[in-house]
C-alpha cells in the first residue's frame, strides 16, 4: 500500500516509519503523500489511540526535502508546498489522535518542521534539529516559522533560522523544542512509556485538548472560554467521561476505551 513508509498497527498504536534510508529519509513527493495518507488512515481507524512517527535507522529522522528527487513536474516551490508539504503538516496538527515523534537522528529543514508538527517529541541524545534553509538561500517552510517562535521565542527562532546551526537534543530539551531527551539506548523505552499512557488515556478528551490548544495561539480569551464550554458539553456525554467520574468516586483507576 505504501512505497516509502512502513505502517504498523499494534495494540491501538499506529507506527509510521519513514523508509528511505539511502537518502536519510529525505522527503520526496511520494514520501510526503504516504505520510499524509497514513496519518489520515490512523485517524479514520477507531482502534488507533496514538500515532508514532519515526525514521528508519539511527542516523536520520528526516533530512529534509530530497532536492535530487525534485518537485512534481510543472510545480513551483510554492505550489509544491501548497499541494504536498502543507497538507502533510495540517494532517498531523488536525488529527485528534496524539502524534508522538520518535526523534532517532537528524531532523533538518522540512524534516525539522515535520518533527515540530508532532504533539510530543522524544529525542535520542545524539539527535539534532537544523534549519538548513539559509544554506541554500531559502527561508523555513512546512510550518517552522509558525512553530519555532511559539516554542522558543522570537530571538532564538531568528538565531536558529538565520544561522542554520545544529541544536542537539540536550539543548533542544532545555529550550523546549523537544519534550524529552534520553540516552540513545533508552529511546525505545521512553517512547513506549509515553505511548502506553496515551493508548490508555481518554482519547476523545485528548483530541479535544489538541483542537483547542491549536486555536489558543490565535484566539482571544473570550473565544477560548467558549471553545472550552462547547467541548466540555460534548465530552461530558462520552463513555470515557462517565468512566472517569465513576472511577474517581469509587477511588479506583479508570479504564478508558477511547469512546
Amino acid at each position: 500500500m505504501y512505497e516509502n513508509i512502513t505502517y504498523e498497527l499494534s495494540e491501538s498504536v499506529a507506527t509510521i516509519t519513514l523508509n528511505r534510508p539511502q537518502v536519510y529519509n529525505a522527503l520526496s513527493p511520494g514520501l510526503i503523500k504516504d505520510i499524509t495518507a497514513a496519518i489520515k488512515a490512523a485517524e479514520a481507524d477507531h482502534s488507533v489511540r496514538v500515532v508514532v512517527l519515526t525514521g528508519t535507522g539511527n542516523k536520520a529522522f528526516c533530512s529534509g526535502a530530497d532536492l535530487k528527487a525534485g518537485m512534481e513536474a510543472g510545480l513551483s516551490l510554492g505550489e509544491s508546498l501548497r499541494r504536498n508539504y502543507n497538507p502533510m503538516i495540517l494532517a498531523i496538527r488536525n488529527t485528534p489522535k496524539p502524534v508522538v515523534c520518535r526523534l532517532n537522528g537528524l531532523a533538518a529543514g522540512a524534516g525539522c518542521s515535520l518533527a515540530l508538527a508532532c504533539d510530543v517529541i522524544i529525542a535520542a541524545e545524539s539527535a539534532y534539529l537544523c534549519q538548513i534553509f539559509v544554506n541554500i538561500g531559502l527561508m523555513p517552510d512546512a510550518g517552522s516559522t509558525f512553530f519555532l517562535p511559539r516554542l522558543v521565542g522570537m530571538q532564538r527562532a531568528f538565531e536558529l533560522t538565520s544561522t542554520g546551526r545544529r541544536i542537539y537534543a540536550p539543548e533542544a530539551a532545555q529550550w523546549g523544542l523537544v519534550g524529552q531527551c534520553v540516552a540513545d539506548e533508552l529511546l525505545d523505552e521512553a517512547v513506549s512509556k509515553t505511548v502506553a499512557y496515551y493508548k490508555n488515556a481518554p482519547t476523545k478528551a485528548i483530541g479535544a485538548m489538541k483542537q483547542v490548544l491549536n486555536q489558543a495561539v490565535e484566539s482571544d480569551l473570550a473565544k477560548m472560554l467558549e471553545m472550552e464550554a462547547e467541548n466540555q458539553d460534548v465530552l461530558s456525554q462520552t463513555s470515557d467521561a462517565a468512566e472517569g467520574i465513576m472511577a474517581f468516586l469509587q477511588k479506583r483507576k479508570a479504564t478508558y476505551q477511547g469512546k
